[in-house]
C-alpha cells in the first residue's frame, strides 16, 4: 500500500455516518489513514469530521448516482492527491414481507443500492486507482452472511449480497493487471441500528422466532483495518465476521 501522500495513506468509506461503515471509519483514522467519509446524511458525516480535522473528510453522497459517486473520488483526489482504499459499504434492506407482495420500488431500491451502487464504486476507484502513482490500491466490498444463506423473506436483499460476491471475484481478476486488490468482508450480526432488532427476537428458518447474539462492531472496524493494511501483494479474497453464537454454520 502506498504511503506517498504526506499524512499517511487515503480511503474512502461510503455509509460512514452510522454503523459498520461509522466503526470502519473510525478504526481507520486512529490506525492513522486519512478517510473521505460518505453517506447519504450530512449531519453525522460533519460530526465525525469535525471531531478529526484534517483526517476526514465529509462528502455527502447519494451511491444510486453514478456522478455523485464520482464526485466523492473527485473530492477525495483534489484534497489528498489519491485513493488507497475503497470500503464500499453502502446498501439497505426492505421490510420482511412474502416476496410476491413485495411493490416493486422496493426491489429497484434495494438493487438500485446494493448492487448498482457498489459498482459505481468499483468503477470509479478502478479509474482513480489504475492512473495514480504509485499505481494501484484495494477495494473491500460489504457482502453479508445473506451473501451466503437467506434469511427468511428476504429475497431483494440475499439476491443483491449474492450479487455483491460476483462483483467481489470479477473486479478482483480484472484489477490484477492494475495492482488493485479487492477483497469482501462477510459481516453476521454486529451490534448497529440496523441489527438491534436481533436481540428482541427474529424469524428462523424453522418458522420460530429467536433471539440472535450479536457483536461489537468495532470488531469488524478492526477486520477492516487488518485487510487495508495488507501489502498489495496479498489479499483477503473472502473474510467472514460474525457472532460466534449466531444460527449460521450448520442448521442453527
Amino acid at each position: 500500500m502506498s504511503t506517498s501522500t504526506p499524512g499517511g495513506k487515503v480511503a474512502i468509506v461510503t455509509g460512514g455516518g452510522s454503523g459498520v461503515g461509522k466503526a470502519a471509519a473510525l478504526a481507520l483514522l486512529a490506525d492513522g489513514w486519512r478517510v473521505a467519509v460518505a453517506g447519504r446524511r450530512k449531519e453525522p458525516l460533519d460530526e465525525l469530521a469535525a471531531a478529526h480535522p484534517g483526517m476526514a473528510l465529509a462528502v455527502p453522497t447519494d451511491v444510486t448516482d453514478p456522478e455523485s459517486v464520482k464526485a466523492l473520488f473527485d473530492a477525495t483526489v483534489k484534497a489528498w492527491g489519491r485513493v488507497d482504499m475503497l470500503f464500499n459499504n453502502a446498501g439497505t434492506g426492505a421490510p420482511a414481507q412474502p416476496l410476491e407482495d413485495m411493490p416493486l420500488e422496493q426491489w429497484k431500491k434495494v438493487v438500485d443500492t446494493n448492487l448498482n451502487g457498489m459498482f459505481y464504486g468499483i468503477q470509479q476507484a478502478f479509474r482513480v486507482m489504475k492512473s495514480q502513482k504509485p499505481m494501484g490500491g484495494r477495494i473491500i466490498n460489504n457482502g453479508s452472511i445473506s451473501a451466503h444463506a437467506p434469511r427468511p423473506q428476504s429475497i431483494a436483499y440475499t439476491a443483491t449480497k449474492h450479487a455483491v460476491t460476483g462483483l467481489t471475484k470479477t473486479a478482483a481478476l480484472d484489477g490484477r493487471k492494475y495492482d488493485i486488490a479487492v477483497g469482501q468482508i462477510d459481516i453476521g450480526n454486529a451490534h448497529t441500528e440496523m441489527a438491534a432488532r436481533m436481540a428482541k427476537g427474529v424469524p428462523q428458518a424453522n418458522g420460530e422466532i429467536a433471539i440472535e447474539p450479536l457483536m461489537d462492531v468495532n470488531i469488524v472496524g478492526q477486520s477492516v483495518v487488518y485487510m487495508a493494511n495488507l501489502p498489495l501483494g496479498a489479499n483477503v479474497l473472502f473474510h467472514t465476521v460474525m457472532a460466534t453464537k449466531m444460527p449460521f454454520v450448520g442448521r442453527g
